[in-house]
C-alpha cells in the first residue's frame, strides 16, 4: 500500500491501514476537506462521493467518482478508477461517508472519511461542480 503524506492537525490523516485485531478492523481515519482536495488534486488519493445521484449532480467535488451509499451496503465493487489507490469518502456532512469508509476498511480498502462532508468542502471554499463542468452547488 501506498503512503501518504502525513498532515498536521487534530485529525487522524495518517493512511489508514485495515487490518483485524482482537477487536475487530480497524476504524477508518478521516481527514479535512482542504487536505482531501489535495490529496485527489495531486493523484495521490481519489475522492468517492456517496451521496445519491441528484445530490452528486447539483453539485460535487471536482475528478470526484460517485458510488450511493447504498450500492455500496449491497456489495457493489468501487469504480474502476478507485482500485488499488486510497480513497477518500464524501458525502453532504460526513455521516453517509464515515458510514462508508468503515464498510471499505471492513473490506481492505484504504480510506479516509472526509471530515464535515460537501457541506465543510464548500465552507472552505473549495470548488463545487456540476458533471456538465459548471459551477454546482450542496444540496
Amino acid at each position: 500500500m501506498r503512503q501518504l503524506p502525513p498532515a498536521p492537525g487534530p485529525n487522524r490523516t495518517a493512511p489508514h491501514r485495515t487490518g483485524r485485531t482482537a477487536q475487530g478492523p480497524n476504524p477508518p481515519g478521516q481527514t479535512t476537506p482542504a487536505r482531501a482536495h489535495e490529496l485527489a488534486r495531486t493523484a495521490t488519493a481519489v475522492l468517492l462521493d456517496v451521496r445519491e445521484a441528484a445530490e452528486f449532480t447539483a453539485g460535487h467535488a471536482p475528478g470526484a467518482l460517485h458510488q450511493p451509499l447504498i450500492a455500496l451496503a449491497a456489495g457493489v465493487p468501487l469504480p474502476p478508477e478507485a482500485a488499488g489507490r486510497t480513497v477518500l469518502a464524501l458525502c453532504r456532512s460526513g455521516n453517509r461517508s464515515r458510514y462508508a469508509a468503515e464498510l471499505l476498511a471492513g473490506r481492505g480498502v484504504e480510506v479516509l472519511n472526509v471530515a464535515g462532508g460537501m457541506d465543510a468542502w464548500a465552507r472552505a471554499g473549495l470548488p463545487v461542480t456540476t458533471p456538465a463542468g459548471g459551477t454546482g452547488h450542496v444540496i
